[in-house]
């Protein structure tokens, strides 16, 4: 799904929680939800902390991802 959808119906469904509460079926579609928001947030900070090069003092490179992804 969609970030900005994603997020946009785990906000739905706060603000109903908030004001009327949530179904059992909706507590498992938040649930769900916010997994799959926080696994995303996961894969995006490992794709950026993956593609990080350190410039060496002898002038090297090193690609994180490649160093730490054995």
């Amino acid at each position: 799904m969609e970030v900005s959808k994603l997020t946009e119906r785990i906000n739905e469904l706060y603000h109903k929680s908030q004001k009327e509460g949530l179904s059992p079926e909706e507590l498992e579609e938040q649930k769900a939800l916010r997994q799959e928001y926080v696994q995303n947030v996961r894969n995006n900070l490992r794709g950026q902390l993956n593609n990080i090069e350190i410039l060496e003092k002898d002038g090297s490179v090193t690609n994180l991802g490649e160093k730490f992804n054995k």
